[in-house]
């Protein structure tokens, strides 16, 4: 069968079922996860479908999902997660150095898995986070304020930017909903966007923490560009192409 042949039934797999995932149609057509990956980004680019963690739905079934909340992506992906967040570990910076960990799932991971016995200062606007450091690292901790976003328990607003601006930090830890060659850094709400770019903007190195779901997808709100990142810590399933892609602009791509 021939891409364009498989990539059509695909669609219209996701347009009766209304979703499909990765390992249903890798099974279906007898193709790798990445194959199908690359498929379902061409499918998306078209219009046909809107990838999601683990698969893909109809773009009328995404519009009412929703963005998802932390309770529900602290569910996905959580073996990846965690080994991404141990191997951000190797980017900690010497004793006396900062570390600014911006808020989602993923970067709690590393925050988690901080060794006690640094003497490093940690900034954030995760709730979560703090709550967890502050048990840990008490000393040198410091919360960004701002209004709270509920969906994401991260602070956010012209507070938590300004902050940021004043702020000039040794490794910022980045999450991101989406990466793509051509646009970058992504989130769906403009309002944590303006913060993660104010961390990208505040930190010598940027070592973005996002597993291979999040490859080659696009959200609403842009906040960095390719050139911006320093590091990016994925998992085994990105595709090696979009890798190699990564790392021939300049981007150290560290698979956990």
């Amino acid at each position: 069968m021939y891409a364009e042949e498989r990539q059509q039934a695909i669609a219209e797999e996701v347009r009766v079922a209304g979703r499909a995932s990765v390992a249903e149609l890798a099974a279906k057509f007898d193709v790798t996860s990445e194959t199908v990956r690359r498929d379902l980004a061409v499918l998306e680019r078209a219009g046909h479908l809107q990838r999601v963690h683990g698969g893909a739905v109809r773009p009328e079934v995404l519009r009412v999902i929703g963005e998802l909340g932390i309770d529900e992506r602290e569910t996905e992906q959580t073996e990846e997660k965690a080994a991404i967040g141990r191997a951000a570990l190797r980017f900690l910076p010497p004793d006396g150095g900062s570390v600014l960990f911006d808020a989602g799932t993923t970067t709690f991971r590393a925050a988690e898995a901080m060794p006690r016995d640094r003497d490093l200062t940690l900034i954030t606007n995760s709730l979560p986070i703090a709550g967890l450091l502050a048990g840990r690292h008490a000393d040198g901790l410091h919360s960004l304020g701002g209004r709270v976003r509920g969906l994401t328990q991260a602070t956010v607003g012209a507070e938590t930017v300004a902050a940021l601006g004043r702020l000039r930090v040794t490794t910022a830890f980045i999450g991101t909903n989406g990466l793509s060659e051509a646009h970058g850094l992504s989130t769906p709400d403009p309002d944590e966007a303006a913060v993660k770019a104010a961390m990208v903007a505040a930190a010598r190195r940027v070592v973005v923490l996002a597993d291979s779901s999040k490859m080659e997808r696009e959200e609403l709100s842009g906040f960095a560009g390719i050139d911006d990142i320093d590091v990016l810590i994925t998992d085994s399933g990105v595709d090696p192409q979009f890798s190699a892609a990564l790392s021939a602009r300049g981007v150290e791509v560290v698979i956990a």
